[in-house]
């Protein structure tokens, strides 16, 4: 039977680094479970189940070269590729990389648990780039052995095929998993391939310690780019691609390893070790679009980058409760983390898909050293309050290996530092009513690839600055007995020195400090069942985010909403429809156009039904049922004009799953 969205009795653990019910949390924290994850699409991208979180915009490019565009209070927007602003976090392994790049091709979601979403203040403790922080847990066996086997259909020869096998035995829980997803896309010159390997192991080492080891494979070979398309391209056949795709076979190439651990250990029963470690490497080779008389110049790097990624951290956090006197308890944690990335990164001519001669040779590295301190306490059972500092280093360094006439060396480093406060308190006003208020101090270096090319000079962007913001935030929790609950969040945040997207051309994008932003906005979640066979969801967001000089925010939508009415007459029978609706996105700093709003009707059905040991779902869903026609992102300041990336017009999905417990 499908499950509510964000069940009233959830623990999470994102707000506090400690297990806490959601209702509890001082923060506004949503997570989604198992079920809503399954029911939301072909578990190939976030997005398909992000939609429903306020606050939280999550926009698919239909483009596999370029991953989603996701964004938590207008934090992450400019991002041209990949996820910026916002911390990804799997298995307790940062998917972010220290620079605050983050990539979630490699999220294996038909195993996912629960997937955290925190918003607001204490998301900054997270560290550089954390204006919001996207957590996913993952499967670690299974009561009784159990295998699974899954495969989804869709238009445009989309499939997707999974295996997995979980179980117990123990002192071990494991589960391994394998899928592979094949589209030839939408449009032209957008096909894609994504194969994954994901394992947990949880080994119970004695009663106090155990270790979780998780591994994951991505390969997602030729992944080609259609890039963006200007106004009249999208009106005219949103279908199609720009020429200049075709002439240089802009696509995308990657393969990344990585392998962590985590290890918990009570040292007593109010004190708890906590060690993190991981590695990993990731292999990219990645076509421009950038035409071949661009590329000539001496001072080019050409339109070929092709970069070999080690990457590894360590964390170690200690955490201790005291009983302080009646009723009064505190909670301590310390910790350090170290986190580093180091490229072997070179660049090629690209004449026309093919690899020319090199333009480009460095080593990049960048770390972070962090240091962390977070408290809690509780006075009696009406307060509670919870502070915390975070200082960051973030050290970049780059070696030029290529130095040629009119190509100078452009060897450098740059370091940020920041110590960063949080402070909260909360009101547990009666035992279905939570009232709390949060401040913090935070900030973003720029990403190496932001660093990475000047307007019109070569070398770092040295006059690039990281940004420093304010926020503040109070919210409500409600819930009642008979199954209805109710969160709001109001938000205001002051950004300086804003990084925004100076110049996007053939592919290459440099950037700049604005000057001030200012987000304000307010979230509302519900949800409600309303008799045994119907229940509903709703989440409104409402942000204000405007430059100081009164334009809005690219990339960001100011309205959005999701609304859900699910129909479950008997066990393991649903049927639902959903309301998707995000409003207009403008395209670039000076707001010349923008990609109108939209709002989207989905229908689902899918079953449930065992059969002694053998348990079969099947699901269908109807995308975009009134078949609108709507861009489904933007590429913000995009130089050529080509901003809009069009959506999927009505489509359907078809998805079987079996499970079989030995």
């Amino acid at each position: 039977m499908d499950q509510a969205p964000v069940p009233l009795d959830t623990v999470v653990i994102s707000a506090t680094r400690g297990e806490v019910a959601a209702f509890a949390a001082p923060a506004a924290i949503t997570a989604i479970d198992a079920n809503v994850i399954r029911s939301a699409g072909p578990l190939v991208n976030l997005s398909e189940a992000l939609v429903r979180v306020p606050g939280l915009t999550v926009l698919n490019r239909q483009n596999y070269a370029q991953d989603l565009q996701l964004s938590i209070r207008g934090f992450g927007s400019r991002s041209t590729f990949g996820i910026r602003g916002v911390r990804v976090i799997v298995d307790g392994i940062p998917a972010t990389m220290p620079d605050g790049q983050a990539q979630a091709s490699n999220v294996s979601l038909a195993t996912a648990e629960r997937i955290e979403v925190l918003r607001g203040p204490l998301a900054l403790l997270y560290g550089n780039a954390a204006g919001g922080v996207v957590q996913v847990f993952t499967q670690a066996g299974a009561p009784e052995p159990t295998a699974t086997l899954s495969a989804s259909a869709a238009p445009y020869d989309a499939h997707r095929v999974g295996a997995s096998f979980a179980a117990a035995s123990g002192e071990h829980r494991y589960t391994i998993d394998a899928s592979r997803f094949e589209t030839d896309g939408y449009r032209d010159h957008s096909a894609a391939r994504r194969d994954q390997l994901n394992a947990k192991w949880s080994w119970q080492l004695a009663p106090a310690t155990r270790l979780d080891t998780v591994v994951n494979v991505l390969d997602q070979p030729d992944a080609l780019d259609p890039l963006g398309l200007t106004r009249a391209q999208w009106e005219a056949s949103p279908r199609q691609a720009p020429a200049i795709a075709f002439t240089q076979d802009s696509g995308k190439s990657v393969r990344q390893k990585q392998a962590g651990w985590v290890l918990e250990h009570a040292l007593a029963s109010d004190t708890t070790l906590t060690a993190r470690a991981y590695l990993g490497e990731r292999d990219l080779d990645n076509k421009l679009s950038t035409p071949l008389a661009a590329q000539l110049p001496a001072s080019s790097s050409g339109g070929i980058v092709v970069f070999g990624r080690q990457y590894a951290g360590t964390a170690l956090q200690l955490a201790r409760r005291f009983v302080l006197g009646d009723a009064v308890s505190a909670r301590l944690v310390a910790g350090i983390e170290h986190d580093r990335m180091a490229d072997d990164r070179q660049g090629y001519l690209n004449d026309a898909g093919v690899r020319g001669a090199l333009r480009r040779d460095e080593d990049d590295r960048v770390a972070n050293t962090d240091v962390l301190l977070q408290a809690s306490a509780d006075f009696g059972e009406r307060w509670s309050a919870v502070a915390g500092v975070r200082s960051s280093r973030v050290r970049f360094e780059t070696r030029d290996r290529y130095i040629a006439p009119g190509n100078p060396d452009d060897s450098g480093t740059l370091e940020y530092r920041a110590t960063n406060p949080v402070a909260g308190l909360t009101w547990h006003a009666a035992r279905e009513l939570n009232v709390y208020a949060n401040v913090g101090r935070g900030f973003e270096t720029p990403t190496f690839t932001e660093l990475a090319y000047r307007n019109n000079a070569s070398g770092l962007n040295t006059d690039l600055k990281a940004s420093r913001s304010t926020h503040a935030e109070a919210g409500a929790k409600w819930r009642s007995d008979s199954g209805h609950g109710v969160e709001a969040a109001l938000f205001d945040v002051k950004t300086r020195d804003e990084i925004v997207v100076d110049t996007n051309v053939g592919g290459r994008s440099t950037f700049r400090n604005a000057g001030n932003t200012a987000r304000r906005g307010v979230e509302i979640a519900y949800s409600g069942q309303w008799t045994q066979e119907l229940r509903a969801a709703v989440s409104l967001t409402a942000l204000r985010a405007r430059f100081d000089n009164g334009n809005r925010l690219p990339g960001t939508p100011e309205r959005s909403a999701f609304a859900e009415l699910v129909y479950a007459p008997a066990p393991g029978v649903h049927a639902a429809v959903e309301m998707v609706h995000v409003g207009r996105i403008f395209v670039n700093d000076a707001n010349e156009d923008c990609a109108p709003a939209a709002t989207l009707v989905n229908l689902r059905a899918g079953l449930r039904r065992r059969l002694g040991a053998l348990e079969i779902e099947p699901l269908l869903r109807l995308e975009n049922a009134t078949n609108r026609r709507y861009a489904g992102s933007v590429i913000v300041n995009e130089a050529n004009r080509r901003f809009f990336e069009p959506a999927l017009p009505r489509t359907w999905l078809a998805s079987l799953t079996a499970r079989y417990r030995f």
